[in-house]
């Protein structure tokens, strides 16, 4: 799901960019307000447990890979989609700059793919799904497996934009691979929920939406 450079012409990729640098600006705004020392730990193990889980790429096809994308279990543990905005932005950027994986000119549409759209999907179906049937897990899993296909899907229609690769074979391929690698991401955003919430309850944004039920 990592967008290379030269994957969308440089016009998009600036309109990508700027929508992408509004929700950065706002996801900065939410960390100045909520973090402290108690959570700032644990942003350093999200980011780095969600580096670990996205360098599991599995080739698509067309220039692409799936992997896992961790945004709703950010959005969800911290109790805000801009926690994921954030955590992403910071991971997406090592891997850009220092690891190759993503390009830079598309660094703002992968921002937008996995940060806003995993965070903001992830956090408010966790909710939706949590107050339908009380299970603040299992609403944990679902919303995660959302949260990793709709990127997905977004991503393909974002190439089929700009000219990369078409629709139908694109939301076929991106959305197949990363419906299976959903199931994955969902079972570990749940568990990992699960350990924190039974360990660490008082660092769960409780209030704001986090996991307890």
């Amino acid at each position: 799901m990592h967008i290379p450079d030269a994957f969308i012409p440089l016009p998009q990729a600036a309109v990508y960019w700027l929508i992408a640098i509004i929700f950065i600006a706002l996801a900065l705004k939410w960390a100045r307000n909520e973090l402290n020392e108690e959570k700032m730990p644990l942003i350093a193990v999200l980011a780095a447990g969600i580096f670990a889980i996205q360098a599991f790429n599995l080739p698509v096809g067309m220039g692409t890979s799936g992997h896992l994308v961790g945004g709703a279990l950010a959005a969800i543990v911290l109790g805000s989609p801009y926690a994921a905005v954030f955590i992403l932005t910071i991971v997406l950027i090592i891997q850009g700059v220092i690891f190759g994986d993503g390009g830079i000119t598309t660094m703002g549409a992968n921002v937008i793919n996995m940060g806003v759209i995993g965070g903001f999907v992830g956090y408010y179906s966790f909710k939706g799904i949590k107050k339908a049937i009380g299970n603040c897990y299992v609403s944990a899993g679902i919303a995660a497996w959302l949260a990793c296909l709709i990127p997905a899907l977004a991503c393909a229609v974002e190439m089929f934009i700009a000219g990369t690769f078409p629709l139908v074979p694109g939301i076929v391929a991106m959305g197949t691979y990363h419906a299976l690698i959903g199931i994955i991401e969902g079972i570990i955003t749940a568990g990992a929920i699960y350990l924190i919430h039974t360990t660490r309850p008082d660092l769960m944004s409780l209030e704001a939406g986090g996991a307890a039920a």
